[in-house]
């Protein structure tokens, strides 16, 4: 069932409703960075620059050190960023799916915008934290690494798992179906973790990882795909 799913998933990575939010995801995270490049040294220009006039070589230093640090944040940000913005348009991807593969039962309900705005956030926080906490014991346990996989593995099978079981389902009976079925659904979450743990694919990680747990929850619900057109031809 598991990987069942995560094939059906990666065989529409490339559809044009998926690659509609992954560019923009992408697109919308780039502007971010860059507003932040300006914002930084609109107030560098403005308050610093002046009193760094008679050392000029100070002035070139720190624009060269706040470039590197921005650098260097967006590559380590970048996949959680643009996870949680892709968080406001993953409900279209789960829409896609279930009346793709699941005609008969119709779509699911979306999130209205702001509570799912604060769930993104809330999701974008805890996998950062949860990060930062695995790596930190990576120098220090010889199986960091495996306790970084199924960290992530377990909070990313959660979160994905919930986002698409309560499209259907009141919180407390998604939860409780989550934890019934918590096997199948840690080791989604590590297909996922590793799916995140490949750069430039990483980016379409939300796309992937929503309609992945879109099929799980039908198929758990008893449901099985529809054999359409477009999936013979997939």
């Amino acid at each position: 069932m598991v990987i069942e799913s995560a094939r059906l998933a990666a065989s529409e990575l490339f559809k044009p409703k998926f690659r509609s939010v992954l560019l923009k995801s992408v697109g919308l995270t780039i502007l971010m960075f860059i507003a932040m490049w300006i914002v930084l040294e609109a107030l560098f220009s403005t308050f610093l620059a002046p009193v760094l006039g008679p050392w000029p070589w100070v002035s070139t230093a720190i624009i060269w050190l706040m470039s590197a640090g921005l650098l260097v944040g967006a590559g380590f940000l970048l996949a959680p960023v643009t996870a949680l913005i892709a968080g406001i348009f993953l409900d279209d991807v789960a829409e896609y799916v279930e009346r793709e593969h699941y005609a008969a039962d119709g779509p699911g309900t979306a999130m209205p915008i702001f509570p799912s705005i604060i769930y993104a956030v809330r999701f974008f926080l805890v996998v950062v934290a949860a990060n930062l906490a695995a790596l930190a014991l990576v120098p220090f346990i010889g199986f960091g690494f495996a306790i970084f996989f199924v960290v992530n593995g377990y909070l990313l099978g959660r979160e994905y798992f919930m986002f698409a079981a309560m499209r259907f389902r009141p919180e407390d009976e998604a939860n409780h179906m989550r934890k019934a079925r918590s096997t199948d659904i840690l080791l989604a979450g590590m297909i996922i973790a590793a799916f995140m743990a490949v750069p430039i694919l990483n980016l379409a990680t939300p796309v992937f990882a929503a309609a992945m747990m879109v099929h799980i929850h039908k198929m758990l619900s008893g449901r099985q795909p529809v054999r359409t057109v477009s999936q013979h031809h997939a």
